[in-house]
């Protein structure tokens, strides 16, 4: 198994980032972010939706200390849309939730890009 990227960034700015970005693509489906970012990004949207599948109180318990409450349309929150509707996508799939595709590189620094979104 792979070390995981540090991302240039403490544990706890670390753990903030990844935070944002697994509730961000919750809300939107799909995002574009460095390649780093993404591929840190997947092990942990691939966890978030593997615990939604379980659907019990307790993965939603532990599924919220990692998903911000952010509200993705009135009356339902990013926790709840993981639960409610990308978990029932996948009950037939065994992983692999996630594909990044790379993209070009960013125009001011040439950071190799990706998009990240789920199948």
């Amino acid at each position: 198994m792979a070390i995981p990227s540090r991302l240039r960034r403490t544990t706890d700015q670390r753990t903030a980032l990844l935070r944002d970005l697994v509730t961000d693509l919750i809300i939107n489906d799909r995002i574009t972010t460095t390649e780093s970012k993404a591929k840190s990004l997947q092990r942990l949207a691939d966890k978030m939706i593997t615990l939604a599948k379980k659907g019990t109180l307790a993965a939603r318990r532990q599924a919220a200390e990692t998903v911000r409450f952010e509200e993705v349309k009135e009356g339902q929150n990013a926790l709840q849309k993981l639960f409610s509707e990308i978990a029932p996508r996948y009950t037939e799939r065994n992983g692999g939730y996630t594909r990044i595709i790379k993209t070009v590189p960013r125009r001011g620094d040439s950071a190799p890009m990706a998009i990240i979104e789920f199948v």
